[in-house]
Parts: structure tokens; sequence; C-alpha cells
């Protein structure tokens, strides 16, 4: 007779079965949803295209790491603070004030206007924060953070993270798309692909830094730019549904790039004591996207 299968060696087989039925059935929805997007929409393609520069451009950032290139931590933190500077300018003239506008524009008073905007943004950076809490991820300052951290593997949990800062970016280049102003979201995208380079080149560096080898490090970094063209359609999709969304889409996507930049960005570029360096990038890279967004808008 067979000796009877242990129940701990049936536990792994049954939790990779469940997660690969979980996969493709998350992959089956996401198809289908895709294919009911209305495609014909200007909107959607320009959005998918704002997305798609912004891959690119984090795709392009990491071609230091396999051209074995070496970067001194203080031109890192450098280039943080000037993704840094860019992700702020684009919130307030980007996101912020086509946000105040479109608010106006629907009926509301200055001082609703203002409240409506507010809340929105509070709402956004609150929905990150949630995520943030929730996710299990690896900060390059603090460590891991999240429920079952510890369970996963480091690189994943450098892909989650990087993950949460690309998503509302792409998400606010699909508001910007879904909007009717295609100048101002074209700078918007143009601004966040901009700072897409050395975010990209950062992250895989740091992962190279930690052991990884180049190519994954490179792979990482390219596939962590990946959400962000679907984030993008993401955020055209819901505000081809109602008009009456843009102010509060604009204004969340906001929020949740402002928390991404306090949260994350700017401890990491302070942490090694290059404040002054990471400071400078941040003016240089507000002063260029303030220059793009009002040339372009």
């Amino acid at each position: 007779m067979h000796a009877p299968v242990a129940a701990g060696t049936l536990r792994p087989w049954r939790r990779a079965l469940g997660t690969l039925i979980l996969v493709v059935g998350l992959v089956l929805l996401a198809v289908r949803a895709w294919q009911a997007l209305p495609w014909d929409d200007p909107r959607l393609l320009g959005a998918l295209a704002g997305g798609g520069m912004a891959a690119l451009a984090t795709a392009l950032g990491t071609l230091p790491v396999l051209l074995r290139q070496q970067m001194s931590q203080r031109t890192c933190d450098t280039l943080l603070g000037f993704g840094a500077g860019v992700m702020l300018a684009a919130c307030a003239f980007s996101l912020v004030l086509p946000a105040l506008a479109a608010a106006k524009a629907q009926g509301a008073g200055p001082w609703g206007a203002g409240a409506q905007v507010g809340g929105a943004l509070l709402l956004g950076a609150a929905l990150l924060m949630l995520i943030d809490r929730l996710v299990p991820h690896e900060h390059f300052v603090k460590g891991t953070e999240g429920l079952r951290a510890r369970s996963l593997r480091r690189a994943w949990l450098f892909v989650l993270a990087i993950a949460l800062h690309n998503f509302p970016e792409g998400l606010a280049i699909g508001v910007g798309y879904g909007g009717a102003d295609s100048f101002g979201a074209s700078a918007l995208a143009t601004g966040i692909a901009i700072q897409d380079v050395p975010e990209g080149m950062v992250v895989a560096l740091a992962l190279r830094s930690v052991g990884y080898g180049r190519w994954l490090c490179a792979g990482i970094g390219v596939a962590s730019g990946l959400i962000e063209p679907v984030a993008a359609v993401m955020g055209a999709a819901l505000m081809t549904v109602s008009a009456g969304l843009l102010p509060w889409g604009l204004a969340a996507a906001a929020g949740a790039m402002l928390f991404v930049i306090s949260h994350e960005i700017i401890p990491e570029s302070h942490r090694q004591g290059h404040e002054a360096f990471a400071t400078g990038g941040l003016l240089l890279g507000f002063v260029l996207m303030m220059v793009l967004d009002t040339a372009l808008g």
C-alpha cells in the first residue's frame, strides 16, 4: 500500500493552483474590460499614447545599468529631487488649476470650487495612503511595510513599491486627456515622461546596489513603467463616463501624486545627506515643468 500523502505537502500546490486560477481570472477580466472600452474615442487613444510615452521613458532610464555605468549617490539624489520638482509643478499647473477651472465651469463658485477640489485632493491622497498601508512593499528608506510583507521576496516588494509610484502618474495622464485641454494633457504627459527617465534609472541602480543582476534590474524597471499606460486608459475611461467627474479626477490624481512626493521621493533624496543637491534638482524640475506647461498649455 502506498503511504498517505502528508497534508503539508499539498498546501503549496493548492496555493499555487489557487494563485494561477486567480491570475487567469484577472487576466480574462482585464481583456474583456479592455475590449469593452470605446476605442473610437480619441481621448482614450491620447491617454494610451501619453502613458506609453511615460513607460518608454522609464525603460530609457534603465539603460545605464545595462551599459555598466556607475553613478554617484549625490547624482541619484539630485535626479530624484528633479523628478519631485517636475511632479510638484505638474500637480499645480496641470492638475489643480485645471480642476478649479473645470469646477467653476460647471457652476461652482470660488468657495465651492476650492472646497470641491480640496476634498478630492485629500481623497486621492487618502486612497493612496490606504493602498500604501495594505499592499506589501518595500521602501528604499524604511524597509518593509504592509500585511505579510516579510513573506514575499524583496524583488517583488520593490516592484510593488514602484507600481505605487507609477500608478497615480498614469492616472493623472489619463484624467488630463479625458478633459478638453489636449495641449495641457500633452504638457502633463511630457513632464511626467521627463521625470520618469531619472526615476527608472534610480530604481534600476537601487536594485543593482542590493545585488540583483543587470538584466533583472533593467527588466523590473521596464515592467514597472507598464502600469502607466494601463492607469492612463483607466483615468481617461472614467472621464468619458461623465464630464462632471473631471474636477474630481484631476484633483484626486494631484493628491495621489503629492502623497508619493512627500512620502517617498523627498525622504529618499534626503537620506544620504545631499539635501542641497536634491533641493536644487527639485527647483530645476519645478521650473522646467512650469515653463513646459505654460508654453504648451
